[in-house]
């Protein structure tokens, strides 16, 4: 399987990390979803970091806390650009579920990920 496919696989499975959490925070704790999506995008930039590292690119030379920091890094920006299209979505159109706005959101943010975390972060 190529490293491409693994990633979406990968990102399958941090989306469906960040949906659980924002279902959660959203529905059972009863968190704002705007306050609820940033505490699942973190949720979810652990879970895709020790996949990533594991199954798609394999660890990077520079040591685990340096690497773990450039994926935040680049974590927190695209997880910038996926928030600011979630939260446009539900500005917007206030009666779109938040779980249809993360789906837009997430397919947007997805091709700036890989060609950071494959650039920036996991670079050979």
């Amino acid at each position: 399987m190529n490293r491409i496919v693994r990633f979406l696989c990968v990102g399958a499975v941090g989306f469906f990390a960040d949906a659980a959490m924002l279902a959660l925070l959203t529905s059972i704790l009863g968190i704002e979803p705007l306050i609820a999506r940033c505490l699942s995008i973190a949720f979810a930039l652990v879970v895709t970091w020790l996949l990533n590292r594991t199954l798609t690119f394999g660890s990077s030379s520079r040591g685990m806390a340096i690497e773990g920091a450039r994926y935040g890094g680049v974590g927190v920006a695209t997880s910038l650009f996926n928030y600011a299209i979630y939260a446009a979505l539900l500005l917007a159109a206030p009666a779109t579920p938040p779980l249809v706005a993360l789906v837009v959101a997430s397919a947007a943010a997805t091709l700036l990920s890989y060609l950071g975390y494959s650039r920036l972060v996991f670079d050979r």
